[in-house]
């Protein structure tokens, strides 16, 4: 027996649409960073950027559970002494760039080198319900008939 390894000219992108709205956070970005390195797919190839293009709209309406709106804390460092700064998720998604906390749970949903840094360029995250890649004819993936701990209402 031979292992299969996909070659360039086998990669088939597909661009997947995500609506956001009501989902749990965790269980979203699980799925979406399945997508991105493209572990659904039978041909799956660990070294090959082969996942799919995916879209999610309505980041500001994503839903935590318990209390990790007010509890979940992103810290970053200005690189002065003494500049640690830190910003709770609630503060973040009412703010001006509401797609970042979804960012950053897909991010760090992925092994870390090259190869992540590139298939996080096949994300994109809007705040609304607006996007440009009408175009690309995307497939639209329920996340919220998947599972029924996959929503929560607010």
């Amino acid at each position: 027996m031979k292992t299969y390894t996909a070659k360039p000219a086998d990669i088939q992108k597909k661009w997947i649409l995500i609506d956001a709205e009501g989902v749990v956070l965790g269980r979203l970005a699980s799925l979406v960073a399945m997508r991105l390195r493209g572990k659904h797919k039978a041909s799956f190839t660990p070294h090959m950027d082969m996942g799919d293009n995916v879209i999610i709209i309505n980041a500001e309406k994503i839903q935590m559970t318990g209390k990790k709106r007010t509890d979940k804390i992103y810290y970053w460092h200005t690189g002065h002494p003494g500049g640690i700064k830190q910003r709770t998720a609630g503060e973040i998604l009412e703010g001006a760039h509401p797609e970042r906390v979804l960012t950053k749970a897909i991010q760090r949903m992925l092994p870390g080198g090259p190869l992540s840094r590139q298939q996080m360029t096949n994300l994109r995250i809007y705040a609304g319900t607006d996007h440009g890649h009408e175009a690309q004819n995307p497939e639209v993936v329920d996340v919220k008939s998947m599972n029924s701990k996959n929503t929560r209402s607010a």
